[in-house]
């Protein structure tokens, strides 16, 4: 994995990991974990550390920057099927986090 590559998925992982964190209920933080699990297994379980401090609680924000960050993972060489699996399993959490 480069540099780049690495980073997009440091970038894609806290993102998530933090609408996880703020997620409404707790049915749409189970899916956000799924979203994180999917990415670990896309990359065998070797992938960067997560870091959530000093992130925003805006949730359009983060899924925003979560969604971006997962569609750039194409351009790292990331099967762009798998891609828009995530991005599928993404969009089922959040709406899932709907009051």
């Amino acid at each position: 994995m480069l540099l780049a590559h690495a980073i997009t998925l440091a970038e894609a992982r806290s993102y998530v990991a933090a609408l996880a964190d703020l997620a409404r209920t707790f049915d749409a933080s189970v899916e956000y974990e799924r979203v994180l699990l999917q990415l670990d297994w896309i990359h065998d379980d070797e992938f960067p550390g997560l870091d959530t401090t000093g992130l925003t609680d805006d949730r359009v924000v983060l899924y925003a920057v979560a969604d971006a960050a997962i569609e750039e993972l194409a351009d790292h060489g990331v099967d762009a099927l798998q891609v828009e699996l995530v991005l599928d399993m993404l969009d089922a959490a959040r709406a899932k986090d709907v009051p």
